[in-house]
């Protein structure tokens, strides 16, 4: 478990990779109530500027939050998001990763504090997806 103290200033992590597929993208779209057709219609998204149906971006967001989950970290809360741009399109079939860096940290209490993470989401080509800066509050360890 990665507690707040053990996060350094300028460090990086990687997360592993996932596939977006078109299941994602139906049932996004369900329980969202997103049906935008730049997402759902094959006809209409092949005339648009992408050429095909691309992902929501706030599905890129949550895939991203689920790789997030995965490294370990002792969150408490979801903090907040500043910054969000979509820079790239995330299409049916990409596989997208987190490179994450350790941009700020701020005691909140004696219990917990704000750890900032700029986040660049990329697809297997290492084509820039999203950015934006994760704010997390995360757990200190009781035991130092």
């Amino acid at each position: 478990m990665r507690y707040f103290d053990d996060f350094k200033m300028g460090e990086k992590i990687v997360t592993k990779g996932r596939t977006i597929t078109e299941a994602d993208i139906v049932s996004f779209a369900a329980f969202s109530g997103d049906w935008h057709q730049l997402h759902t219609n094959v006809e209409f998204a092949k005339k648009g500027p992408f050429g095909e149906r691309i992902a929501h971006g706030f599905l890129v967001l949550s895939v991203a939050s689920g790789l997030m989950g995965l490294e370990g970290m002792a969150i408490v809360a979801f903090y907040g998001m500043d910054n969000v741009r979509f820079v790239g399109p995330t299409r049916i079939g990409d596989t997208i990763h987190l490179e994450m860096e350790v941009a700020e940290k701020k005691d909140k209490d004696e219990k917990s504090g704000v750890v900032s993470l700029k986040i660049t989401v990329k697809n297997q080509q290492e084509k820039v997806m999203a950015v934006y800066i994760m704010k997390l509050l995360i757990e200190k360890n009781e035991q130092r």
